[in-house]
């Protein structure tokens, strides 16, 4: 059972390939989490379980976190799962197209895909899309009470949901402990990645990250694509900028007319092996 593992920023993901896994139609919770577990299997933020075959691109692809619930879609995760592609020889082409739930995309590889463009699709700050509950609204500058403490949130998807929350200063200690329970709130009935966003100037936004279904998260592009979109919605940053993540740096180019969104970013080969069954004995 061969696994091949990456990451980008320090985000990591194992990479599944179907083919090498005859007996299984998809991994189930068990060994989602098994695998994913930094002591009892390989360890990362989740899994990239493809290529799938797709009617509408030339790759699909399903991505689970590690508590075993399925992600609709994962900046990262593409840009890795779009450098095993090229590595594997699934791709011959150095620009593609991948089906995911959360919508379809299109890669560009260059440096022989260390370095990755995605053009995400468009963030929509709609309530209903997202979704938020209540009455149907852009969501920004309203307020959100946790632990105690009120926040003013926006949110955003781009084919997930995300809870933006500005700040004059971000660090890892806001998502410790706020990130849990905003990603559960009711508000957001599908729960929320959550970032909370500050802006540094008008090219460069800095943030910390609690992923849905992953917890704390080093880096992560659909996050960098959110923030990166309420930030311009507000009016705080230009189109062009990059977002600073405990793990590195992406670049995010913003189409002002309809906020479609390209993301760059880096990927490095970490470890390729083999999964053996017996891990499959402990429940974690």
């Amino acid at each position: 059972m061969q696994f091949h593992k990456y990451h980008a920023l320090g985000n990591d993901y194992i990479v599944l390939d179907p083919a090498n896994f005859p007996a299984w139609s998809e991994p189930d919770t068990a060994q989602i989490r098994v695998i994913c577990h930094r002591n009892f299997g390989v360890g990362s933020d989740g899994i990239l379980w493809g290529p799938l075959p797709s009617d509408s691109c030339d790759f699909g692809l399903r991505i689970f976190n590690p508590d075993g619930s399925e992600a609709e879609k994962s900046g990262n995760g593409l840009r890795i799962f779009s450098r095993y592609l090229r590595d594997s020889g699934h791709a011959r082409s150095p620009q593609f197209t991948i089906e995911t739930p959360g919508g379809n995309v299109t890669a560009d590889l260059q440096d022989e895909g260390r370095m990755i463009t995605v053009d995400m699709g468009q963030v929509s700050f709609d309530s209903e899309a997202i979704p938020v509950t209540g009455e149907p609204r852009e969501v920004l500058n309203e307020e959100i009470l946790i632990d105690g403490q009120t926040f003013i949130f926006c949110a955003a998807t781009i084919g997930n949901p995300h809870c933006v929350i500005p700040m004059v200063k971000v660090d890892a200690e806001l998502a410790h402990r706020f990130g849990p329970a905003l990603e559960i709130h009711s508000n957001f009935p599908r729960k929320t990645n959550v970032q909370f966003l500050e802006v540094i100037d008008r090219q460069n936004i800095r943030i910390e990250i609690w992923e849905r279904g992953a917890g704390y998260t080093l880096a992560s592009g659909s996050s960098s694509s959110a923030a990166a979109a309420v930030a311009h919605r507000l009016g705080q940053v230009d189109n062009r900028l990059t977002v600073h993540m405990p793990g590195g740096q992406i670049g995010i180019e913003i189409d002002p007319a309809c906020y479609a969104i390209r993301m760059t970013g880096g990927v490095t080969q970490v470890a390729r092996g083999e999964l053996q069954s017996e891990i499959f004995s402990v429940s974690v």
